[in-house]
């Protein structure tokens, strides 16, 4: 059970989320300041600095969701699941953190990523970090598998599936329009594919 206060902040975090998209697409980025979202929002524009770093950053709002999404499926594996299972488990797992990815949000992402250095840098920068992270913790979980090589080399051939699937879904005539759990299935069925010489060669 979450605390109401808690409630109260994840509600303020997605207004601010909202606000920044509806204002990124209608004026665009760079013409949005925080002072705009803030205002969109019904915040102060020095609370908006509670619940992000940067305008940018809110385009990554479940980036850290994710993380621990992943770390999580690493640290409850199976007997006998590979580390590439435990990978693509991941997409069953994120829970909200799932639909924000086939979401508005995400699909405004991959557009300004493709033309505002800021948030390409942004991105690149939780990718990676994304990356050394999560390969860690399968190098850990899987010792006899996996070294720090080959463990960052997998967990680099899953991001990089799922950012290449999810552009294709996106990008799609009304993708926006279909149905989230079918996108969720298509995103989960182009990882497998992606990931099964990981499998094969497990």
């Amino acid at each position: 059970m979450t605390s109401l206060r808690d409630r109260k902040r994840e509600r303020t975090r997605r207004a601010l989320v909202e606000a920044a998209t509806e204002l990124f697409e209608t004026r665009g980025y760079d013409e949005t300041t925080v002072a705009d979202i803030a205002a969109a929002a019904e915040i102060g524009t020095r609370t908006f600095f509670s619940y992000f770093a940067s305008k940018e950053e809110v385009l990554f709002p479940e980036a850290d969701a994710r993380i621990a999404a992943a770390v999580e499926a690493v640290a409850t594996r199976t007997p006998g699941e590979t580390p590439a299972e435990v990978l693509v488990r991941t997409l069953t797992d994120l829970g909200p953190a799932a639909d924000e990815m086939l979401g508005r949000t995400a699909a405004l992402r991959l557009r300004l990523t493709a033309t505002v250095p800021a948030v390409r840098g942004r991105g690149l920068q939780l990718q990676l970090d994304a990356q050394r992270e999560i390969a860690r913790h399968l190098r850990d979980a899987f010792p006899d598998q996996l070294d720090e090589v080959s463990a960052g080399a997998l967990v680099g051939a899953f991001i990089g599936a799922v950012t290449g699937a999810l552009q294709a879904i996106l990008d799609r005539p009304g993708a926006l329009d279909g149905d989230p759990a079918a996108m969720r299935e298509d995103l989960k069925a182009a990882t497998k594919v992606a990931l099964r010489p990981w499998t094969q060669a497990e």
